[in-house]
């Protein structure tokens, strides 16, 4: 009866184990997929990986192009480009996140390389490599011409089937190099250096036959280009067919068309040259993609048979940027709090510094000393007004101002009183008068209302 009423057993997950399982499955199911979407929150760590955001209307997912992988991409992604990429589900333990690592990527609607040349023609078009100002002129009827090409090329066959038929004592110095693949454009580049340092020639011809954008693709270098503008030799590019334009085609002081159109140009004649070389390398890149895609499948088809060693490099690889952040935002945090803590206590010790109560105690000192001289001055200018007015007042009372009014003063002699009344003198006493100015002796001859 009370097997009735048991609860079944729950399985209970740890974080690290529910992960896991996550993780195997979603990984196991989704091994390699492909994913058409808009680019957006773009960014390039230190690192050199490339973290992007895949979106439509519906949805969104973390995607991460790791630098090994994007070091071959031929164009730069951008915020708001649609793309086609290819990549595996992975699940990012750490944060709980599953995202897309990217092993191949191409714009929607066109191609990686015709994409690549069209950003860079526009940056080299603002630093003014293509104007037309800073290209230099073709000598008339150059007498050494140095060509950069690859000697078994239909291309250079071609420019001296026209040079001998139309001016054969032409000096011409063959540069070999290799026009296409791996390596091609550095050669090129270094090439064109050479010929400037070492040789005296009056033109540099630049060229190879036609192709797919792929086949002339060494053409489209931007080393190449800047080499090209820094010759101070003049550069024709003669690359391809009429159709075919590449970067050293717009750089170049002159482009021709054609490798024979280059000879034609270099020499000039009535006689025009009537055949053209087509090359036709369409069904090699044909076969070359199909074998590619091949071989492709038999990779995936091997890759489901063992676990993807990237899995772990890339998991590795964001374990790292995630320290590297974290740890960015700790010194920064603790130097600023440091910095804090630094100006406080040197606002603090500027308060209390005992220069500043000196400077505090010496202003203070000199307002008391100006404030002093003030009430001094004013107190002496006061007591100068009080004995001047005291010295006026004495003046105008004083006995010699009442003689000069006319009064005099009258003392008997011998014994020099000073006499108040007409009684305190006998006739005959003799008497002083003393005026203003003098003093007389006089002798009493009468008394008049003692």
């Amino acid at each position: 009866m009370n097997d009735l009423f048991e609860q079944p057993k729950v399985t209970v997950y740890s974080v690290g184990a529910l992960s896991q399982e996550i993780r195997t499955l979603l990984e196991g199911h989704f091994d390699f997929v492909w994913v058409e979407g808009e680019i957006s929150n773009f960014r390039i760590p230190s690192s050199g990986h490339h973290y992007m955001v895949l979106k439509d209307e519906k949805a969104q997912i973390r995607t991460v192009m790791f630098r090994p992988q994007a070091r071959i991409l031929k164009f730069t992604p951008e915020d708001g480009m649609k793309v086609v990429v290819q990549g595996r589900v992975a699940v990012y333990e750490p944060r709980g996140e599953y995202q897309l690592i990217l092993d191949y990527m191409e714009p929607l609607g066109v191609g990686a390389l015709a994409l690549a040349f069209e950003q860079l023609k526009k940056k080299l078009a603002g630093q003014g490599l293509f104007d037309e100002a800073v290209k230099k002129p073709l000598p008339f009827l150059p007498q050494r011409v140095a060509v950069i090409t690859s000697p078994t090329g239909a291309a250079i066959r071609d420019f001296l089937k026209v040079i001998q038929r139309r001016f054969a004592n032409i000096e011409i110095t063959v540069v070999p190099v290799k026009v296409q693949g791996e390596g091609a454009a550095e050669e090129m580049t270094e090439a064109l250096g050479t010929v400037n340092r070492e040789l005296e020639v009056d033109v540099i011809v630049l060229t190879r036959g036609g192709g797919s954008l792929e086949d002339l693709w060494a053409f489209n270098s931007e080393d190449l280009a800047l080499a090209i503008r820094a010759s101070r030799i003049p550069v024709v590019s003669a690359v391809g067919h009429e159709i075919d334009v590449t970067i050293s085609d717009l750089v170049a002081d002159f482009r021709a068309p054609t490798p024979s159109a280059a000879a034609e140009l270099l020499v000039a004649e009535k006689e025009s040259l009537q055949e053209r070389i087509l090359q036709l390398q369409g069904r090699l890149l044909a076969a070359l993609r199909t074998n590619l895609s091949g071989l492709q499948e038999r990779l995936r088809f091997l890759a489901r048979s063992f676990r993807d060693p990237r899995k772990r490099l890339a998991d590795g690889w964001m374990d790292l940027d995630d320290l590297h952040s974290r740890l960015t935002r700790t010194v920064s945090l603790a130097l600023k709090s440091r910095r804090r803590t630094v100006a406080a206590e040197a606002r603090t010790l500027m308060l209390h510094s005992p220069l500043t109560r000196i400077q505090s105690l010496r202003q203070k000192t000199d307002f008391q000393k100006r404030s002093l001289a003030f009430l001094v001055l004013k107190r002496l200018r006061e007591l100068r007004m009080a004995v001047s007015m005291a010295r006026e007042k004495m003046q105008s009372m004083g006995p010699l101002t009442v003689l000069e009014r006319g009064y005099s003063i009258t003392r008997k002699l011998p014994e020099g009183w000073v006499l108040r009344s007409a009684g305190d003198v006998r006739e005959g006493d003799q008497v002083s008068v003393k005026l203003a100015k003098g003093e007389m002796e006089c002798r009493v001859e009468k008394i008049v209302g003692e």
